[in-house]
């Protein structure tokens, strides 16, 4: 709709998860780093967590690109499966051919580990992502960490990502999880996005649709940050409803007020004022903390003299 309006090539904020668009903030890339160091490790699992929206897809793809042309991957979206279930769906990813009449966990078990040999003995890695993983069930942990007990003298056969919400470090804190915990040779845990990034997330998806940061007032980049609170799907959602409104009211940039009220209409009322609040409070405390902290050095430099 506001496309031609605004000279834009493309839906700059689209929630799709398109390639072109991909965004590696320094945390995205030191998260990125942390998988990618621990699947060369020895160990068997590494672990990324972060809130909703902020960004773990992003970085699972990225490794996907960055793993090397030897590596077989196993990818599974809907982890809310049985252990059979996800034994299953592991053979289908890695194109292992079964009988369905025989189904048991031993029989899948069997056929997992003579593939992964098999694949050691081609010189190709085995690796399996999970997303969504919290909805695993402490069961299905178990099994998949004695499919990582298939090893060489020098690393495991089969390295696990799991991806998940904070839950997902919860679930594995539990004492009958402990064992798999202890195999996690890197986890890191993606926050959102600060004040600066937010402005350079913004103004890379603008630049890649054509556009610039130039269409979004300087006190509509501080907004954003405040209400969404640097989660990057929630800027999509209100920035693509900002622009809209603004070429209902065909103003020249995205002004604060039009912002606030796409992020009412998307997030509700409440919401919009409890964020602003929260903010207001959080920079009143720092400007006390700052004022003090002043305070303390005029006060020492006149003792002083």
């Amino acid at each position: 709709m506001y496309l031609s309006y605004f000279g834009l090539s493309d839906n700059p904020f689209s929630i799709a998860p398109n390639p072109a668009y991909l965004y590696m903030s320094p945390r995205h890339k030191e998260a990125l780093a942390h998988l990618t160091f621990g699947l060369r490790e020895s160990g068997g699992f590494v672990m990324l967590t972060g809130e909703v929206g902020t960004g773990k897809t992003t970085v699972s793809r990225k490794l996907l690109q960055q793993l090397p042309s030897n590596t077989q991957v196993a990818m599974i979206l809907n982890p809310t499966l049985s252990a059979l279930e996800l034994l299953a769906t592991v053979c289908d990813e890695l194109g292992i051919d079964y009988d369905p009449a025989l189904a048991s966990l031993k029989y899948f078990t069997d056929l997992l580990l003579q593939k992964l040999a098999s694949n050691h003995e081609n010189q190709l890695n085995t690796v399996l992502i999970i997303d969504e993983a919290q909805h695993l069930l402490p069961e299905v942990l178990e099994q998949l960490r004695l499919l990582t007990n298939l090893e060489t003298h020098r690393e495991k056969l089969l390295k696990v990502v799991l991806i998940g919400q904070p839950e997902l470090q919860e679930l594995l804190q539990r004492n009958e999880l402990r064992q798999l915990a202890q195999r996690i040779t890197a986890r890191y845990h993606l926050l959102p996005l600060n004040n600066e990034e937010v402005k350079h997330y913004i103004a890379h998806r603008l630049n890649v649709a054509d556009g610039d940061i130039s269409m979004f007032s300087p006190a509509t980049i501080k907004t954003v940050f405040q209400i969404t609170g640097g989660i990057p799907r929630v800027i999509n959602l209100l920035c693509d409803r900002a622009l809209t409104l603004s070429f209902t009211k065909q103003t020249a940039v995205v002004p604060k007020h039009l912002f606030i009220a796409a992020a009412q209409q998307i997030l509700g009322d409440d919401v919009v004022a409890q964020r602003q609040t929260q903010y207001q409070r959080w920079y009143l405390a720092a400007c006390f903390v700052g004022a003090l902290l002043v305070g303390f050095g005029l006060g020492g430099g006149y003792v002083l003299i």
